[in-house]
């Protein structure tokens, strides 16, 4: 459960989510558009920081996280099996059961509807992570982690090129 609520809460979307309302109150628009790799970029994003900080103190919690892991590598395989090689929903669930020893069929639903809705998760974390590795790289010692994290959710849901072209003048400010 720790992998779900550091995804649902804090630091993940209850966290985001509030923020982004807060800071951006003014600007009622930036509350009403939903840019799906970088809101659920973010949460997959604080699943991830929650093991690299130490809050998952156990082996049941990293299995957790590592299961979490494997479900989301499943959905990916799954929206491109159903959207690219045209698979049933018969070879969706088959796929999902021999990969991950269970299957939904509103899970099957959700990425029938929604194309590459699972894709965007890993495409948004794994763009936070690059960008987060990429100003550790360029300011050194200067770097903050938590400073970074403002950066990055202090304008709300973004498309992923704006946001690093936010995270590259942050970095160009800090030098």
């Amino acid at each position: 459960m720790r992998t779900l609520v550091y995804h649902e809460t804090v630091p993940g979307h209850h966290y985001q989510i509030a923020l982004q309302q807060e800071l951006t109150q003014k600007h009622l628009f930036k509350n009403l558009l939903y840019f799906n790799g970088f809101v659920e970029g973010w949460a997959m994003y604080a699943q991830a920081l929650a093991g690299e900080i130490g809050w998952l103190p156990d082996n049941y919690s990293r299995l957790s996280e590592l299961n979490s892991q494997l479900f989301r590598a499943v959905r990916i395989v799954v929206d491109a099996g159903i959207h690219y090689k045209k698979w049933s929903k018969e070879e969706a669930l088959k796929y999902m059961q021999d990969n991950l020893g269970w299957s939904s069929d509103s899970e099957i639903d959700r990425y029938t509807v929604w194309p590459g809705q699972a894709t965007c998760y890993t495409l948004g974390k794994l763009k936070i992570m690059e960008l987060r590795e990429k100003a550790k790289d360029e300011l050194g010692p200067k770097f903050d982690l938590k400073d970074f994290h403002m950066v990055v959710l202090e304008n709300g849901g973004l498309p992923l090129d704006l946001l690093e072209e936010i995270v590259d003048d942050y970095v160009i400010r800090n030098k």
